[in-house]
């Protein structure tokens, strides 16, 4: 019974472990706005101008429904109005991290 319990500790310690490892980065994801995504959006309260197509992170972060999993595969996935960055999915977390803190 004790083995039980020490390994079940074990595994939850190292679970609760890995989430951390994994978790994402905003400011990683600062970074990477503003290397590829101020082109076109406003990325950043000091940011004076885009090309205004658009929508400044503010208004996507301010979306009631924003959801970060969610944003991030939207990142990974092709669509014709933004170009493939090629962004890995780490990256794709972190930048859609940093998405959510510009309410």
């Amino acid at each position: 019974m004790n083995r039980t319990i020490t390994a079940l500790a074990v595994f939850i310690v190292a679970a609760a472990s890995m989430d951390s490892a994994f978790a994402a980065d905003a400011r990683k994801g600062e970074t990477l706005a503003k290397r590829w995504c101020a082109t076109c959006h406003v990325v950043a309260s000091d940011q004076k101008r885009a090309n205004g197509q658009a929508p400044p992170f503010s208004s996507v972060g301010k979306m009631p429904d924003l959801d970060s999993g969610k944003l991030a595969l939207f990142l990974l996935l092709p669509h014709p109005k933004m170009p493939d960055m090629n962004l890995s999915r780490a990256e794709a977390a972190d930048l859609a991290a940093y998405i959510a803190t510009q309410k």
